[in-house]
């Protein structure tokens, strides 16, 4: 019997299993790739249905793929496109100042939780997200939340593209909400218009050490 789930507005128990598979797959396939690919294969065989069977298409696919391909279309497919970018924030700001400043946030998110970023990390990778969703369900589930419609164009996007990480996002958005009216609308917007470019005189007081590169790959 198939298990079932619903988009529930809270996180459930299972959930941070979900999110931390997920983050799993989402870092760069590096020389630990495989024990991580085995290990977010047996945490997807405990979730409901509609959560595992896209993580487990993305473990197939990555198992039967030699790993110098896989990392050289990871490369390929995030480093290199911009509308298929890994740092949620990009989205919603582009390059702007903003952007600085809602970097800045995360991190104080993370802190205010007792989590702590290693000195290669970016607070808004999506890995990074949903590696601290994972530990705090709640502060977590909230950052995905609001960063719903940057999610949901990256999923449409890498989709398009045939990407096999798709499966992943695919995941990703059965663990939230479905899309409401605002969501939906932000969605098309971004699409239509893609992320704000910089505004000069905006926010004057967020350092630039907080814009990463938008186009460079995951965590490594």
């Amino acid at each position: 019997m198939k298990k079932k789930t619903t988009r529930a507005t809270r996180p459930q128990s299972w959930h941070s299993h979900a999110w931390q598979a997920q983050s799993l797959l989402l870092a760069y396939p590096d020389e630990q790739f495989e024990q991580r690919l085995a290990l977010a294969a047996r945490v997807a065989a405990t979730l409901p249905d509609p959560v595992a069977r896209p993580l487990l298409r993305f473990t197939t696919h990555a198992e039967q793929t030699a790993p110098a391909d896989l990392a050289t279309t990871y490369v390929a497919t995030f480093d290199h496109r911009k509308r298929c970018c890994l740092y949620l924030t990009y989205y919603a700001h582009g390059d702007t100042r903003k952007r600085g400043l809602a970097l800045l946030r995360l991190k104080q998110t993370y802190a205010a939780a007792g989590w702590r970023l290693g000195d290669d990390e970016l607070p808004d990778h999506l890995a990074v997200v949903l590696e601290f969703a994972a530990t705090d369900p709640e502060a977590g589930h909230r950052l995905l939340t609001e960063h719903r419609a940057g999610l949901e164009l990256l999923r449409l996007a890498l989709n398009d593209d045939s990407s096999p990480w798709a499966h992943v996002l695919d995941s990703v958005s059965s663990t939230l909400p479905a899309l409401a009216g605002d969501d939906r609308e932000a969605v098309l917007r971004l699409a239509a218009q893609g992320p704000p470019e910089e505004q000069v005189g905006l926010d004057p007081y967020a350092s630039p050490v907080f814009l990463p590169d938008p186009v460079v790959g995951g965590p490594r």
